[in-house]
């Protein structure tokens, strides 16, 4: 076989593997991704028992209380009433605190919404909020 057509067949072949693991990795970035709700949309949708959500929101102020296995507290809407109570086991962030913004993966189980393991993330408030701006402005 000749060089020139040797050299066709692996670009061909390379070519296609990377379409082929490309394809593949998009397909599992979609597939793996998960929409967020707040605490509205679970008292909403009425949440069934052992789906699993990713929770967005804010820790409710003097709810969070600490546990042997970890910390039980309630998150609400970022704008409004609404909360849910969270029981959470697993590395604890340390910007954890009330009044932050947290994303945790919850699964019903009774009232109370159980957090998986090590998925609490603590979002750190911007610098770039209102009222920083107001203040630096001044």
């Amino acid at each position: 076989m000749p060089p020139t057509r040797k050299r066709k067949i692996r670009l061909v072949v390379a070519l296609s593997a990377a379409v082929l693991l490309a394809g593949a990795l998009v397909y599992t970035s979609l597939l793996s991704s998960s929409e967020s709700v707040t605490p509205s949309d679970l008292v909403a949708a009425n949440a069934s028992a052992g789906a699993s959500y990713t929770l967005t929101g804010k820790v409710v102020d003097g709810s969070v209380r600490t546990t042997d296995g970890g910390v039980d507290f309630r998150v609400r809407d970022r704008e409004g009433t609404t909360s849910v109570p969270v029981s959470y086991s697993g590395a604890i962030p340390d910007p954890f605190r009330e009044g932050r913004e947290v994303i945790i993966t919850v699964r019903k189980q009774g009232a109370t919404f159980v957090g998986e393991r090590d998925s609490l993330v603590t979002k750190c408030p911007s610098k770039f909020t209102e009222d920083a701006t107001q203040r630096a402005s001044s």
